[in-house]
């Protein structure tokens, strides 16, 4: 299937490795030019030059997505260097999981208000754009309650609500906005490589409910945001899309 994403221009936040890595390379794989940030400037240089080689065009600095006025700095940056914007993709989490002072403002801070002034700053280009979509990635923590529960989950939760409302507000200026929330994912670096290290008894619990028998990868998010976001979409709008393997079970 032709996704129609050649020549379009996407943003991705925390694009160096797992999720966010695997949706910037799919989209260059269809073509789309991307920009991409993270903290670390290495780990973003070598992921920007393997884009590249793709044939597309390729940019991406170091931020904190914590930090407004360098998030709106590299989104403006972003549009200079690609020529427009059509898609972004919010993708950063703090991972910040309990119920403390420290991971409630970790969560907002980076989860909700990276989001939110992503989009705040993306908006004056997608309105130029003639398929421009908004991706927000969310989780099935915000979607059912589980071990993440606290100020995870309740975030999570909260930018399933604010994809909605979005989705709402802004289709009559053509801009379609989705959630997705990705169930279990494994990958090398990732938060349940470092649990089945670390907490093995939550590892297996975990893998037990799994009705695959086993995690998700981080492709298999990808096709379904880079699906979403493309014009082949264009009639959805407003919905939270669950890649999770029947791991949920809530209608």
């Amino acid at each position: 299937m032709d996704l129609r994403l050649k020549g379009k221009n996407v943003l991705v936040t925390g694009a160096s490795r797992g999720i966010g890595l695997a949706i910037a390379e799919l989209f260059a794989d269809e073509g789309a030019n991307v920009a991409i940030c993270a903290r670390n400037g290495e780990e973003v240089a070598k992921v920007v030059q393997a884009l590249a080689a793709k044939g597309i065009k390729s940019w991406g600095s170091a931020i904190d997505v914590a930090d407004p006025v360098a998030l709106k700095r590299w989104v403006d940056d972003a549009a200079a260097q690609l020529g427009g914007i059509d898609t972004i993709v919010c993708n950063v989490s703090a991972l910040a999981v309990g119920n403390t002072q420290e991971t409630w403002d970790k969560s907002f801070r980076t989860d909700m208000m990276h989001t939110v002034n992503s989009i705040a700053a993306a908006l004056p280009y997608l309105e130029k754009s003639n398929s421009a979509s908004i991706e927000i990635i969310s989780s099935v923590s915000g979607f059912e309650v589980d071990f993440a529960a606290g100020s995870y989950g309740a975030i999570k939760a909260a930018l399933i609500h604010y994809s909605k409302g979005l989705s709402n507000q802004l289709i009559a200026k053509g801009i379609r906005v989705n959630a997705v929330s990705p169930g279990n994912t494994y990958f090398e670096g990732g938060i349940w490589q470092n649990i089945e290290r670390g907490v093995p008894d939550l590892y297996k619990t975990t893998m037990s409910l799994n009705p695959t028998g086993r995690m998700g990868t981080p492709q298999e998010v990808a096709a379904g945001v880079v699906f979403l976001a493309s014009p082949v979409s264009s009639r959805i709008s407003g919905t939270n899309l669950i890649i999770d393997g029947a791991l949920t079970k809530a209608v």
